[in-house]
Formats: structure tokens, C-alpha cells, sequence
């Protein structure tokens, strides 16, 4: 039996011009599990991130989230109806 993913990536690719950012990434991601994305600079973890949230739109490949595709999905419908979100770091202090 199959595993059944939360949140799959099949073959992901992304090219910015002659600049290929992510190429053929798949993982998957199952209920309750905690996993985190590293690697050096450059190595495209924001853009993996950003596919995943639907700010980019892949070159190739597809995203899932519980089964369904994401992939045509502007990035406020794949917040508030399927619930995947991207929390970003923030350290500059707002002046009073």
C-alpha cells in the first residue's frame, strides 16, 4: 500500500531565463511529521519554498496537498482552503 503524503512534490523544476533554481526535486511529507529543508546558499531553498506556497509557478513538475493538486492555485487559496503555510524571519525592529 501506497503511503498517503500531506504535502508531495513530484519532479519539481523551476528556471529563472538560463538560471535552472530547483531541478526535479520529489519528496513527500507525511501526517505529523516535522522536517526541515538546509543546504549552502544558493542551493534553492527559498525557491523550493516559494513554489510550495504558490508564489512561483513551476516549470515542471506538480505539488499536492491531502491528494489534490496545487499547483494552479493563486497562493491566498492554497492558505485559507488547504491550510500549507510559510512563516518567514523577520528581525527589523519597527521605529515608534
Amino acid at each position: 500500500m501506497a503511503k498517503s503524503w500531506q504535502l508531495e512534490a513530484k519532479e519539481l523544476t523551476k528556471d529563472f531565463g538560463g538560471l535552472r533554481a530547483v531541478n526535479g526535486l520529489s519528496f513527500g511529507i507525511g501526517h505529523q511529521e516535522i522536517v526541515g529543508l538546509i543546504g549552502p546558499n544558493g542551493s534553492g531553498k527559498t525557491t523550493c519554498i516559494n513554489l510550495i506556497a504558490g508564489f512561483y509557478k513551476p516549470s515542471s513538475g506538480q505539488i499536492f496537498y491531502k491528494g489534490q493538486p496545487i499547483g494552479g492555485l493563486p497562493p491566498w487559496s492554497r492558505l485559507t482552503r488547504r491550510r500549507p503555510c510559510m512563516a518567514t524571519k523577520g528581525t527589523r525592529r519597527i521605529s515608534r
